[in-house]
């Protein structure tokens, strides 16, 4: 379904389906469903004809609720927090975009963060407005992000992940140990925790599982390579802490420490290495990897 509204900056339009319920206008629903967008913004945006259904058609004030139509409009922060670390583009064909994302950068507009996310980067840097990401990486994590730029060919690319045919490599400090012999496979059963950020293990038939190696002793620490064989929220911060030898500015494992906000002195010590796979559309074996280096 092609939006009714342009991408704007960067940033593409979002939508909602209207629910069924007791309504009269979509404004009124509108003000229900986001209590912190004050009326007189949706009013000012439906004055821009910023607010409109699927068939293009401007909504204003009046219109009348009607319970499984869609809604587009242009999400705006009046406050987001900048992220003074750049992106680079280490690769851009017909097809796809390879970038590095920096610590701290989320993949995707959510919650607080819309303009300083690495798609909303992309798109104004390039001009990309089809861009879409085939797969994605915590904003604490730094590394390699793939992108779909050709909608016609996107789900060939995503086809590869949801059939594991891509080799995933990433690296992390974290403590060393002398008492687990490595390389081991680490498998587990994670599940959603609480708080609800976090995952957990939990006992039961393994859904998550990762080669574990070392790739050099650093004193007190170690760089470890990770590869992980599934794909669970979370798995590699997960299974290091299970293993006793948590990542190094890990906030959430093993025990979620207080937000920090805005804070981005100690990042996570997880980077994205490289990525590997042979390409669905020109047959090409591809591989990228990070110019960042954990220190």
């Amino acid at each position: 379904m092609k939006a009714p509204l342009p991408v704007r900056a960067g940033v593409s339009p979002s939508y909602i389906w209207l629910p069924e319920g007791p309504w009269n206008t979509v404004l009124a629903f509108l003000l229900d469903r986001f209590p912190d967008v004050g009326e007189a913004t949706w009013r000012e945006r439906m004055r821009k004809e910023e607010v409109r259904d699927a068939e293009g058609r401007r909504l204003d004030p009046d219109s009348p609720f009607r319970r499984g139509a869609c809604v587009y409009y242009y999400r705006e922060l009046h406050q987001e927090t900048p992220i003074p670390f750049a992106e680079t583009i280490l690769h851009l064909d017909e097809h796809i975009l390879v970038a590095d994302k920096p610590h701290f950068l989320p993949v995707i507009p959510s919650g607080r963060f819309l303009h300083e996310t690495l798609l909303v980067r992309l798109k104004q840097k390039t001009g990309l407005d089809h861009l879409s990401p085939i797969h994605r990486i915590d904003r604490e994590t730094a590394g390699i992000v793939v992108f779909s730029r050709d909608p016609a060919t996107r789900g060939h690319y995503q086809a590869l992940f949801q059939r594991r045919e891509v080799d995933k490599v990433y690296e992390a400090l974290a403590p060393y140990t002398g008492s687990i012999e490595f390389p081991l496979t680490y498998r587990s059963r994670m599940v959603d925790g609480t708080p609800f950020f976090r995952m957990q293990e939990s006992e039961g038939e393994p859904n998550s599982e990762t080669l574990i190696d070392i790739l050099e002793r650093r004193g007190e620490v170690a760089l470890y390579r990770l590869r992980p064989l599934t794909g669970k929220k979370h798995q590699l911060r997960v299974h290091l802490a299970a293993l006793g030898i948590p990542i190094l500015n890990d906030a959430f494992y093993p025990h979620a420490l207080p937000c920090k906000a805005d804070n981005m002195s100690s990042p996570l010590k997880l980077l994205a290495r490289s990525i590997a796979f042979h390409d669905p559309v020109t047959g090409q074996a591809r591989y990228f990897e990070s110019e960042q280096h954990l220190t």
